[in-house]
């Protein structure tokens, strides 16, 4: 996955995430002002000092937070989209949001969960292109035809790519719920507040997700029986 550098807040240049060989990074990221307004009410989080040195200017305590989440941000971002390039592209501006966004997080949810908020609705304006929707699911039906005409096992792996096309034909809001909850482990209540909707409408979402998911794979279960 990408990796990250952000600018120093003083002075000129950049400073790298030791990123792996061949992975960009991202340069430039103007960081919002904090609002003096804003009285941080930070809840236990094991982010929470690291979240308070990045609101008062250190550039290198935003980087260890990229680095606590970012492999979370991609998975998400891939689950959303089913496209790596987009999901690679999307998690990069989720942390260039977060960056610039930093000076508003008072700490009324956890970091991580605040991250979640922005990837999921990033997410969910990508997915308002018609065109890039159409073009991510040609390429993983494409990517999935390469591989079963290859040499792929009847194990997980094989399992892994159909879950992943299933959950891609769910409706969006669905797909959203069922990431939150059961890929990232996020309670109703708070997957209610990253899709401003209400528990009782999470619970439906991922009870009727689950219902056609089940249906759709036990469907792929009996054609290779």
């Amino acid at each position: 996955m990408t990796a990250f550098a952000f600018p120093h807040l003083e002075g000129g240049g950049a400073e790298a995430i030791s990123p792996p060989l061949g992975e960009k990074i991202i340069q430039r990221i103007r960081p919002a002002a904090v609002s003096h307004s804003a009285k941080p009410t930070f809840m236990a989080d094991a982010d929470a000092d690291l979240v308070g040195q990045s609101q008062r200017g250190d550039p290198s305590a935003f980087e260890e937070l990229v680095r606590r989440h970012q492999k979370m941000i991609h998975a998400l971002t891939f689950r959303m989209t089913g496209s790596p390039a987009d999901a690679e592209d999307l998690a990069q501006e989720v942390f260039i949001r977060a960056f610039a966004q930093i000076g508003s997080f008072t700490g009324g949810a956890k970091f991580s969960t605040w991250l979640c908020s922005i990837a999921v609705h990033g997410c969910l304006n990508w997915r308002r292109d018609a065109a890039r929707r159409n073009h991510a699911h040609a390429n993983c039906a494409e990517e999935m035809r390469a591989k079963n005409d290859g040499e792929i096992s009847a194990g997980g792996n094989e399992i892994a790519q159909q879950a992943q096309a299933a959950l891609l034909k769910l409706p969006t809001k669905q797909r959203a719920a069922v990431v939150l909850t059961i890929y990232e482990g996020l309670n109703h209540a708070e997957a209610a507040k990253i899709l401003r909707c209400s528990e009782t409408t999470v619970s439906w979402r991922v009870f009727a997700a689950k219902r056609k998911l089940k249906g759709w794979l036990s469907k792929t279960e009996a054609r290779h029986e």
